[in-house]
Order: C-alpha cells, then structure tokens, then sequence
C-alpha cells in the first residue's frame, strides 16, 4: 500500500489559504480515481483507493500543520508502510506560483509540516513541492501562506491540481520527471511552432500571394 498525504490544517476558516494546497491536491486526486468517502482515523481524514493498480491510502491529517507527523506516523505504523512508499503533497514558498517539484528524501527546509514528519518517520519520504510563490519578504511569510489565494490564481491552481490528479499514475509508478513534465505543460501549454521559411511561403502561396 501506497501512502499519500496532503498538508494543510484543518476547518473552513483555512480551506482555501495558499498552506492547504496539499489537501486540495489530495481531495482532488481522491475524486479523480474514485476513492471512497473520507472518514476519520489516525487523527486524521483517510480515503482508500487505488491508481495504476495499487492500493492507496490518502491521508488529511487533522492535528494542524506543526503536528502532522503523529498522524502520518499513526497511519503509517497501522499498515507497516515504509517511509518509502510514503508521498507527502505540501505548499512551497521557494518555488514560483504554479511550480511542482518531486522530491524523495532529503530535509524539510523549515517547512512546519515536514518538520514534524521528519520527526517521527525520518526523511526517506517523498514530497511533491507545490509553488505558491514568496512574498519577497521574510517578515510577510506567514500572513502570505495563512491567507486565501486571490482570485488572479484562481486558474492556475485549478490547472495544477487537475494535473496532479489527472496524471497520478505516473507517480505512483516512480515515473517523476514525466509527471512533473506532464503538470508543467498543463500550466503552461508549450507555444505554438512558428513555421519554417519555405513553409510559410507555401501558405502566402495557397492564400494567393497575399498574406491573408
């Protein structure tokens, strides 16, 4: 069994702040591949289900951010699962707004969440680093993660977690540089190939020599 975790603290008042948008990935992914309702253990929300042919446990811990670890721990020590096979989805000052990284092991960067994990299953876990940008201002920090998107990100993050969702499987099967490859291109769409020389003579051509 695979375990995904999505960051982010719990209740309406926090749902749509720029730190939750590892539950948002989760819940997104969870509807995408048809997993069954959430309900609560391991202090938190888990739904099972499975993508490219694997049992996946989805987890949502509900012990805010700084203690997200006893949650992951919990789930993790029920059903045995290695730090390995564990891949946590979190929020990202470092990375630019729509920017999706794939990490596995490594530190936590001061990331509360991560922290907390580290702290109880070690750093051998995967991470998928989503972008919400930097305030430019370390004292504007926190006041930029514990507030909602504005409404000028509203398409980009529907993009990404689509994508997140959409190309899963890829995860799943260790394939990380094509799904972050896949996640880029459905942000930003590669542009158009302007045509050749002889190719674009051959079209003023057809369109009687007139350009139109």
């Amino acid at each position: 069994m695979l375990l995904l975790v999505g960051l982010g603290n719990p209740g309406t008042g926090y749902a749509k702040h720029r730190h939750n948008i590892g539950f948002m990935a989760i819940d997104t992914i969870a509807r995408r591949h048809g997993f069954g309702p959430f309900r609560a253990k391991f202090r938190g929300l888990v739904g099972e289900g499975e993508i490219s042919g694997r049992k996946v446990l989805a987890l949502k811990p509900e012990t805010f951010m700084n203690e997200s670890g006893q949650s992951v721990e919990a789930a993790r020590a029920f059903y045995r699962i290695p730090p390995g096979d564990i891949i946590v989805f979190h929020d990202e000052i470092d990375l630019a707004a729509g920017k999706v990284r794939v990490k596995r092991g490594g530190g936590h960067a001061g990331h509360n969440g991560l922290r907390s994990i580290h702290a109880h299953i070690g750093p051998d876990y995967g991470r998928v680093r989503l972008g919400i940008g930097h305030p430019g201002d370390k004292d504007k920090v926190t006041g930029h993660v514990l507030k909602n998107f504005a409404k000028a990100d509203a398409q980009w993050v529907e993009n990404v977690l689509d994508a997140l969702a959409e190309h899963a499987g890829l995860l799943i099967e260790g394939e990380d540089s094509a799904y972050m490859s896949k996640v880029a291109r459905a942000v930003t769409p590669p542009r158009p190939k302007k045509p050749k020389p002889a190719e674009a003579a051959s079209k003023q051509e057809e369109n009687g020599g007139n350009g139109v």
